[in-house]
């Protein structure tokens, strides 16, 4: 009994019946002879696919404005980039780096300057940072219909104004799903996605080891012992949701290569919600994160969410079930992780 509680107490009781929840998941497909080796790509390629969105919640947390609910902002600069690429005539690489290198200096501004309103309503953050990313999807929806675009794959055959859904396909869709790939036991393992994913974990890994990265987290954990020691606690908060915005511009341009289409306008709207979901899941709280809670927290999150639908849509069959299913298991999931953002057990 002791051994239980201990390892209750070392893993954590929410990440213990999640990960039941999900080896239950897993028994189920089996019994019902749902094509397995399907799925388990499909988790692989979904895990690499968000994994970097999640990731944008560390540097966030560590700085001290807990959960960046206000990644939309970060993902609208990714979604510029990319659709910049497309309008330079960018294919294969060029166009994904391409998209990436023109993301990454909008995303500095824009992090810039969400950094300094995080230090002006210090205290309320995540409830600023939920309203910030939706106003800045409505601010984009007028944007992406009077931006001086003229490329033929984006903008409307009729009249003015970028559509709503840009193929990739062209372009740079799957480069990374595609790279190295190679079957093991019927599994198709995207290894490059996977790859990328992890180089991304092991850089934000490294750069809160180094002397910078060691102030931010100092700034996050103990504001005051921090200013007694001399180091600069909004200056490091600034620092902090930049990382978290180049990473969120980052992310959904590796999200779009995998998926194979940009989406833009509303699309963007509810996509902090998953992100904050699966690394409360992974074990982080509105103060502390680990990289580990990036990789476990994605895994149980988009496993659940790839599992659970054909389970529910195999039980039951009647009707078009299999949105509302989806609505159900992920918004459950999403609620029941918000409920340990100050850490519960």
């Amino acid at each position: 009994m002791m051994k239980v509680k201990k390892l209750s107490r070392n893993i954590g009781l929410p990440r213990i019946i999640i990960t039941l929840f999900f080896l239950m998941l897993c028994i189920l497909s089996i019994i019902m002879e749902l094509p397995a080796d399907r799925l388990f790509t499909d988790v692989l390629v979904r895990v690499g696919m968000n994994g970097i969105m999640v990731l944008a919640m560390v540097p966030a947390i560590l700085c001290g404005t807990g959960p960046n609910f206000g990644l939309p902002l970060g993902i609208v600069c990714g979604l510029l980039g990319a659709v910049l690429s497309i309008e330079l005539d960018l294919t294969g690489f060029s166009g994904f780096f391409g998209a990436i290198i023109i993301a990454i200096p909008i995303a500095i501004i824009v992090g810039w300057m969400y950094g300094r309103l995080q230090n002006a309503v210090k205290g309320s953050e995540m409830m600023v940072a939920t309203y910030t990313g939706f106003s800045i999807v409505s601010l984009m929806c007028i944007v992406w219909l009077i931006i001086p675009l003229n490329s033929d794959e984006m903008v409307w055959p009729i009249g003015k104004g970028l559509r709503v859904t840009i193929s990739l396909k062209d372009r740079f869709a799957k480069i990374l799903n595609d790279l190295w790939d190679f079957p093991l036991f019927g599994l198709k393992i995207p290894t490059g996605l996977i790859l990328f994913f992890l180089i991304m974990c092991f850089v934000v890994w490294l750069f809160f080891r180094s002397k910078l990265g060691i102030a931010i987290k100092a700034s996050g954990d103990n504001p005051k012992f921090a200013r007694a020691s001399g180091i600069n606690i909004d200056k490091n908060r600034i620092i902090g949701t930049i990382l978290s915005t180049v990473l969120g511009a980052i992310g959904i341009i590796v999200y779009a290569q995998s998926y194979g289409f940009i989406q833009l306008y509303q699309a963007p709207l509810m996509m902090a919600f998953p992100a904050v979901a699966a690394v409360l899941i992974g074990g982080a709280s509105a103060s502390k994160a680990k990289v580990s809670h990036v990789l476990v927290g994605t895994f149980l999150f988009q496993g659940l969410l790839t599992i659970a639908l054909p389970v529910a849509n195999s039980i039951v069959k009647q009707g078009q079930l299999s949105e509302i299913a989806r609505m159900i298991v992920q918004n459950g999931i999403i609620l029941y992780a918000l409920t340990k953002v100050d850490g519960g057990e």
